[in-house]
Formats: C-alpha cells, structure tokens, sequence
C-alpha cells in the first residue's frame, strides 16, 4: 500500500509575501506643503553652516596641536587639545547626520511621502513636523521604537 505525497496547504500570508513592500501612503492633502519646503530647507541651509563652522574648529585645534609638543604625558595642555578635537569630531558627526536626515525628508516631500509615518502608515502630526520636520515615524511609533 504506497501513500500518496501531497504537499501540506501553505498560508499565502508567510515569507514569501513578506518581501513584497506595502504600498507607500501620499503626503497627507491638508499638509501645506509649501511651509515645510521653507522649513526644510532652512534647517538644511542651518545644518550646512553648521557643519562649516566645526570643520574649522576642527582645523582650528588640530593646527593648534601642531604647535603643541608630541609628548602629551608632561604637556598640561596636550590632552585638552586630544579632548577638545574628539568633542568637534562627534558634534560634526552628529551635524552630519541631522544633515542626511533633512536632506532624506526633503526627498520624501519631492516624492509625495512626506508627513506619512514609515512604520504605520498614519499620517504625522504637523505639530510634530513644524519641531521635527525630518521626523519618520509618528509619536507612538516613535516612542515604541524606543522602548525595543
């Protein structure tokens, strides 16, 4: 007596749909839009210039530590300039990364997915968006992906 295979019903909604992107929502139709372009852009222009003036505090302080002896150990000023650079490097990474984030949101408002939280779909806050225009999550979202 030979069993016939078959293959066990498969629940269409696993793995494989899961590669398959939900469709992105439109920008909300009551967000003005023309506000946030203004508001984007600014924040960029302020990022930009923001950035600039690290870059020559960092220049400022790795030319002064030219001046400065090699030997840190018995140079009372040689670590204050190792802290001073390390303390301008992560205030331009961070400027460089607010910059990416604003520049991402003003892609998002050209592309017509602005003001949309990437998480739920709902739209976000203007409120929200007028603090944090490069904002990608709404507030629950946002406040759930912290708590993970």
């Amino acid at each position: 007596m030979t069993r016939k295979a078959t293959a066990a019903p498969r629940n269409p909604s696993t793995a494989a749909s899961a590669n398959v992107a939900a469709p992105k929502r439109a920008t909300p139709a009551d967000l003005d839009k023309a506000r946030f372009e203004q508001l984007l852009d600014e924040r960029i222009h302020s990022a930009r210039e923001k950035i600039s003036g690290v870059v020559a505090d960092i220049r400022e302080v790795t030319l002064a530590a030219k001046d400065t002896p090699a030997d840190d150990e018995h140079d009372p000023e040689g670590s204050t300039v190792s802290v001073e650079r390390n303390n301008e490097m992560a205030l331009l990474a961070a400027a460089e990364a607010s910059l990416i984030e604003l520049l991402d949101a003003r892609v998002r408002l050209d592309e017509g997915t602005f003001g949309v939280c990437e998480m739920c779909g709902n739209p976000i806050p203007a409120e929200r968006l007028e603090i944090r225009p490069e904002a990608r999550f709404c507030v629950a979202c946002a406040a759930a992906a912290r708590r993970r």
